[in-house]
């Protein structure tokens, strides 16, 4: 007897919300297959028959908070520099709960990796139609990321409610016209710039 898809992925998700609320409190490597079973109330075979173990749970939640580059190819055709910014705030926003956790120091390492590879993947082609040489681009990228997604981060780790609109329009600022000359630092520091 085939089981009802609703029912196998309802399945799935439930042994996935059990891992996640456990790992919102333990480091991956003090989880258990068990842990995960007796949160979700199923045994361990239902959770190999999705799982292989458990960091295959955080790998597949992690796959879904990352963009499927394939979907996101439409928004590398917008020819505004500022567009990754806007993206990532919604992607931030939409996976809020997961980003925090994933992001956070308890997370895991690699993901901040794997998110900054992701847009620089998604970014490379708009720069790519420049006059920039291969070494300026992979600098710049690395840079460009590493502040975007670190400031994100930061927004959204320190603020209950956080300012999404101003944090985006003060990144922006910031990848526009550099910390020192962005307007908002020289009206706030009083500090002229060259």
């Amino acid at each position: 007897m085939k089981k009802q898809p609703e029912i196998t992925k309802q399945t799935k998700q439930n042994l996935s919300d059990a891992f996640w609320q456990i790992y919102c409190e333990k480091r991956i490597e003090k989880i258990t297959v068990k842990d995960i079973t007796e949160k979700a109330g199923y045994n361990r075979s239902t959770f190999y028959e999705y799982y292989t173990d458990v960091y295959d749970v955080l790998e597949q939640i992690e796959a879904s908070v990352l963009p499927d580059i394939e979907k996101h190819k439409k928004i590398t055709q917008i020819k505004s520099i500022h567009f990754p910014i806007r993206h990532l705030v919604e992607v931030f926003s939409k996976n809020k709960q997961y980003l925090i956790v994933l992001l956070g120091k308890n997370g895991d390492p690699a993901f901040r990796d794997k998110m900054k590879n992701t847009y620089k993947d998604l970014v490379r082609p708009i720069l790519q139609s420049t006059e920039t040489d291969d070494y300026i681009l992979e600098y710049g990228l690395e840079f460009a990321m590493s502040a975007i997604i670190g400031m994100i981060t930061y927004c959204f780790t320190t603020e209950e409610q956080p300012d999404i609109e101003r944090m985006a329009q003060l990144l922006s600022s910031f990848m526009s016209n550099g910390l020192l000359k962005s307007p908002e630092f020289v009206k706030k520091t009083g500090q002229k710039s060259d």
